[in-house]
């Protein structure tokens, strides 16, 4: 069992940066595949970053390439992601999700855990 929780969304203005957090407790962080996803209103669920166990490998959608950065502390256990020249259309709840094993890429339909999430707005 694993507890994720997110942690640094908010009010940004278009170009600007925020860094969100997942704090992961209850299991060995680095068994697992990491993501983040995120859901705008009225819209499903879609993926937006991954990192794999030791953080050797990584994956990114293409609206995010060269402006969001995904990471990994294992030793505090938590997953980072650093998101640059924000734009309004990145506006939604992003959630922080964990897979146990090596299967790469992951997606969203094999993420075992999944936090609360945390909200993201970006104002024009």
């Amino acid at each position: 069992q694993v507890q994720l929780v997110e942690s640094g969304g908010g009010l940004v203005q278009a170009g600007g940066s925020l860094r969100l957090s997942c704090a992961a407790s209850g299991s060995t962080f680095s068994r697992y595949g990491m993501g983040w996803f995120r859901q705008a209103p009225g819209k499903e669920r879609d993926f937006v970053a991954a990192i794999s166990r030791a953080g050797s490998m990584t994956d990114y959608t293409e609206s995010v390439k060269g402006r969001f950065t995904i990471s990994r502390d294992n030793a505090k256990n938590t997953v980072y992601l650093q998101m640059n020249s924000l734009k309004p259309e990145d506006t939604a709840v992003y959630y922080c999700a964990a897979m146990y094993g090596s299967t790469w890429p992951i997606n969203l339909r094999g993420m075992d855990y999944w936090g609360k999430g945390t909200l993201v707005t970006v104002a024009s």
